[in-house]
């Protein structure tokens, strides 16, 4: 195995656990979570194939969960503050230096997770309005 292939499967390996992290929190809290745990998977199985069979059916939870996210005004304004929400936390962790691990490292992860949160609001909710027009 090269040193190149060895890299890549580390950042896949990191990159797509953290996706599916984030997504196991925002399956309790208000947010797109299985798109981030399909997201996540399909990261990890482009590097260990073993993980492909779980793609499909997570893959239409997620396209379902995707639909009940903005099924309602209240939904999405859950989520919408969720996101407003991170976007908060990693502004504040970022200058509050007497708060635990603070700093911009920190900061900026919980800012990008907040916009992930908002793109895949916005996703889900053209996708959804694309889905009706086609009724």
């Amino acid at each position: 195995m090269s040193v190149g292939r060895s890299v890549k499967q580390v950042i896949a390996a990191v990159a797509g656990g953290l996706l599916v992290i984030v997504g196991a929190v925002l399956l309790v809290l208000p947010g797109p979570g299985m798109l981030l745990v399909l997201a996540g998977l399909v990261v990890l199985a482009s590097q260990f194939p073993a993980l492909e069979r779980f793609v499909d059916p997570v893959r239409r939870q997620a396209m379902k969960a995707a639909e009940e996210s903005v099924a309602s005004p209240l939904r999405i304004a859950g989520s919408a503050l969720a996101g407003l929400a991170l976007i908060a936390a990693g502004i504040v962790w970022g200058t509050v230096r007497s708060l635990p691990f603070s700093s911009w490292s920190a900061g900026t992860s919980l800012i990008l997770s907040g916009l992930i949160i908002f793109a895949l609001l916005i996703w889900s909710y053209r996708r959804v309005q694309a889905r009706q027009e086609q009724l």
